[in-house]
């Protein structure tokens, strides 16, 4: 589903990614981690062309991201994106933030669209939210509103960008269930995040990075249990002493 060969990113002289490869197959979860600055977002922002690189190609379900002649906003809808600052559009309801990119990106009829992002809404628990606005959610029902609207678009594969980081404590669960609910129906999925549970729950595998690299590229047992590297073997044993 999603290629990533050899991608080197720079701003200016400062190198953010260095000849990064990996694949994700259909169906597969796969955690991104790594220290704070190790390029993780920027890697899977490359994903859908929300970062520019400058060596290497990265081709999603065949469509070759980097080509000059790739529909990059059709692209974009078929790849469900969710951030870390849920990035609602705040003048709008819930129900509004739902169904505007279904109808101005894929043309659907406005009953259809509504219809649509009701379902999604009841599927993240928020059906009674409908006609609020995202400033009278909370943190966690507001990025379980992003999740939604991203699976409105019927997107191929969900990348997300340390969805649960901007979260209090006892919000983190509410989102993380529905990642997991998402990842045991079969969604392709790409997550940056600390969540070492989430990993242990539901990744199939495990890219660490560091200093712009991908050090490890490890099934989630090995990588637990047998991490290769020193750098992976520090970083685990600081995030899982508590």
């Amino acid at each position: 589903m999603i290629a990533i060969n050899n991608v080197s990113k720079w701003y200016g002289d400062f190198q953010v990614l260095t000849d990064c490869t990996t694949r994700v197959a259909k169906g597969e979860v796969v955690v991104v981690c790594g220290p704070s600055g190790s390029g993780k977002s920027t890697l899977i922002k490359c994903v859908n062309a929300l970062e520019p690189f400058q060596k290497g190609s990265v081709v999603v379900n065949g469509i070759a991201v980097e080509d000059t002649k790739t529909n990059l906003p059709r692209l974009r809808a078929q790849v469900g994106m969710v951030f870390q600052h849920f990035e609602l559009f705040p003048h709008m309801t819930i129900t509004q933030n739902l169904t505007v990119a279904q109808m101005k990106v894929l043309g659907r009829g406005k009953e259809e669209a509504l219809d649509k992002g009701l379902k999604l809404l009841d599927r993240v628990g928020l059906k009674s939210q409908a006609d609020k606005f995202p400033g009278q959610l909370s943190g966690g029902q507001q990025q379980r509103v992003a999740i939604a609207r991203a699976l409105a678009m019927d997107p191929i594969c969900m990348l997300f960008d340390e969805p649960t980081s901007a979260l209090d404590p006892e919000m983190i669960n509410e989102v993380l269930d529905v990642m997991v609910q998402l990842a045991r129906e079969g969604m392709t999925m790409m997550c940056v995040t600390h969540e070492m549970g989430f990993a242990r729950k539901v990744a199939h595998r495990v890219i660490f990075m560091d200093q712009g690299a991908i050090v490890e590229d490890a099934t989630k047992d090995d990588f637990f249990g047998k991490p290769r590297s020193e750098r992976a073997q520090s970083f685990l044993a600081k995030i899982l002493q508590h």
